[in-house]
């Protein structure tokens, strides 16, 4: 007798439970990376003013090194699960090695030109007679852990991949408690200052890198998987990244263009902007651990060759944007009273902030379907179209967004033209989804 076919709001079901699964410890993971630096600034501020101002600078070159390869954890989740997908698990998990090799490469060659670049770098920052010596000390140190930086975003990936999000939940969860060990017994109980905090958080870096390259070596063993370097694999990797590259970094010249158009408004109009994009960002974890699914499952169920099954997953996905997005944006508005305080008592910043918030708000559903339809075709790995798409997005954003200053507008007009930006991604994205073209299947594209 057969089994008749699951009802639709049986597959609705399923795909709910497995994005669940999935997309929680991928949240947990994602915000336990920050932490990182909120427990090195917490440390370190007790050291005294220099010595702070010296770390903020330090890390947010560390980060903007880090954020640009990003790719190596997106593009190694596409791949990966694709051969999951086929049923290939020799090659899924040989696939996530040339990602790796690639990671140690790209974080080697960094290494190499930020220890003579430090001082250049930090002074191109602006940084204090004070703060310089500080930044260039922290830089200098904590560059040594670029290499397993790299290393944990490619095989975060390569376990994403392999439909594991729990994993880089537990190692993120490790590596913050030992790094904020490290951290005080090496700054207060060894004396080593802000030398000691970038030696710490290096020791934790190190550290989840390689618990993750235990767990992948071990599959890597199980299903018979060589380990070595492959020239052809690793540039294979790498040409799969450039258009991911290259949309990340019309994503960061985008948030810096809004920075400085914010910094050009005033003092109080930039101490708000900053508050919101530290708000915004926050979202953004909650809607990227969604997209996060969304890259594992897409990329398996073409993979399998299931191309139906990959609509159905983009379509519940979509509704999963929607209905986060309302509701961040609605929890953004409500629980102000709650959490604006905690960031300022200035009421001149928190004239500024208010309808600037509202609109932070009301984009949140766009910024949802956005996310996810990222992570969608991401998992498709239709990283060209990305690259293009997000070109596109930069070149109607920067203008608008740099007449503001001109025109008199104030900082909500700034945060209009990023609600513009974020419906034009969701435009160019929706329109790609639509036409299907992006549903190629197989164990590779």
């Amino acid at each position: 007798m057969r089994q008749a076919p699951p009802t639709p709001k049986a597959v609705r079901r399923q795909h709910d439970r497995e994005i669940v699964s999935l997309a929680l410890p991928a949240f947990g993971a994602l915000v336990a990376e920050p932490l990182f630096l909120m427990v090195d600034s917490a440390i370190v501020g007790h050291l005294g003013t220099p010595q702070l101002a010296g770390l903020a600078i330090a890390a947010a070159l560390l980060s903007t090194a880090v954020s640009v390869f990003v790719f190596l954890a997106y593009a190694t989740t596409a791949a990966v699960a694709r051969r999951v997908g086929a049923g290939d698990l020799p090659a899924a998990i040989r696939q996530g090695m040339d990602g790796i090799w690639l990671a140690l490469l790209l974080g080697t060659a960094v290494v190499a030109l930020t220890l003579p670049a430090a001082p250049w770098l930090v002074d191109v920052f602006g940084a204090s007679d004070t703060a310089a010596p500080h930044a260039v000390t922290y830089l200098r140190i904590s560059s040594l852990g670029i290499p397993a930086m790299l290393v944990v975003l490619a095989a975060t990936g390569v376990l994403r991949g392999l439909q594991d999000t729990r994993t880089p939940l537990y190692v993120a969860i490790g590596g913050f408690a030992a790094n904020g060990a490290l951290n005080l017994g090496l700054v207060y109980g060894a004396g080593l200052g802000v030398a000691g905090s970038a030696w710490g958080t290096v020791i934790a870096q190190c550290g989840m890198a390689v618990a993750y390259l235990v767990v992948v070596v071990r599959g890597a063993r199980r299903h018979g998987a060589s380990l070595r370097p492959d020239a052809s694999g690793i540039r294979a990797s790498a040409r799969a990244g450039v258009p991911l590259l290259v949309r990340t970094l019309s994503l960061r010249a985008v948030l810096m263009i809004a920075t400085a158009v914010a910094a050009r408004l005033g003092d109080t109009e930039v101490a708000a902007h900053q508050i919101i994009l530290s708000l915004w960002s926050l979202m953004a974890f909650a809607l990227d651990a969604i997209a996060i699914a969304g890259q594992a499952i897409i990329g398996r169920c073409l993979g399998a060759d299931d191309p139906d099954g990959a609509r159905q997953v983009c379509r519940r996905m979509v509704q999963w944007g929607v209905v986060s997005g309302v509701a961040l944006g609605a929890l953004l508005v409500l629980a102000r009273p709650l959490y604006v305080p905690l960031f300022t008592r200035d009421t001149a910043v928190h004239d500024a902030l208010l309808p600037a918030l509202l609109v932070v708000a009301l984009s949140q559903p766009i910024a949802g379907v956005v996310f996810v339809l990222d992570g969608v075709l991401m998992g498709a790995g239709d990283g060209p179209y990305l690259a293009w798409a997000m070109l596109l997005t930069l070149a109607v954003f920067a203008p608008v967004a740099l007449l503001i200053p001109v025109l008199g507008g104030g900082l909500t007009a700034v945060w209009w033209a990023m609600a513009l930006m974020m419906a034009v991604r969701m435009l160019t994205l929706w329109l790609r989804a639509r036409s299907g073209r992006w549903i190629v299947t197989g164990a590779t594209r």
